[in-house]
């Protein structure tokens, strides 16, 4: 009996103190979601991206402090950015005004292609290569820096920026890369990429035959 309840006890004191839920977990689910985003978007995942995204926002809502808000809405733009979609940002500009965060500013001048000295220091340490050589139109290093970027949207991100200024080898690299890891999305992009680089009649027949393939279901 005394055994019993101690354990009890044990039990109870283990569940208030090491198994509460943390007072930030609206942080983490909406980091979690954007994640998720993250790959149903790369996908073309439609459905699932677009709950993904809802649930991300929701969760960022869920605070005053609109960093992490701002950070989704920042992050959505970038992956546009990733797959040839135009987009100006105009959500996370809405509450840049709100919202001091250095590092998210630096993203944002990094997307447009707006960057200084002073705030390629604000990056994510693993842009911060990819950027001097960007900004210093040393292009195939830039390409090189991002070749070593985790995640692997972090690189195609990247390579969107880069794009113009990629050989038509480079960019049959970034195509392996995305369609190595199921981003049909990435991969339709940098098809048409390649597609407007080659002169190669053989090579563009079959470039519009994989398109067509990977097109239908959309």
């Amino acid at each position: 009996m005394i055994r019993f309840v101690f354990l009890t006890s044990l039990l109870f004191f283990l569940s208030g103190c090491s198994f509460q839920s943390p007072p930030n977990e609206w942080q983490y689910k909406s980091s979690n979601a954007f994640e998720s985003y993250t790959k149903s978007f790369l996908q073309d995942n439609k459905l699932l991206a677009k709950n993904d995204l809802v649930r991300a926002q929701e969760h960022a809502r869920m605070s005053a402090d609109l960093t992490m808000l701002a950070r989704v809405y920042l992050g959505k733009c970038a992956l546009n950015h990733a797959v040839g979609v135009k987009d100006s940002c105009q959500e996370y500009l809405e509450l840049r005004s709100i919202v001091e965060d250095k590092s998210l500013r630096s993203y944002y001048e990094l997307l447009q292609n707006e960057m200084t000295k002073e705030s390629i220091a604000h990056l994510p340490k693993r842009y911060q290569n990819f950027a001097h050589a960007l900004r210093s139109k040393e292009y195939n290093k830039a390409f090189e820096a991002l070749l070593s970027m985790e995640p692997i949207s972090s690189q195609l991100i990247a390579a969107s920026l880069l794009s113009e200024h990629l050989t038509l080898e480079q960019k049959e690299k970034i195509l392996t890369l995305s369609s190595f890891y199921g981003y049909k999305k990435a991969s339709l992009f940098w098809l048409e990429q390649i597609k407007a680089t080659t002169q190669d009649t053989k090579m563009i027949e079959q470039i519009e035959k994989k398109i067509t393939i990977l097109k239908k279901g959309i």
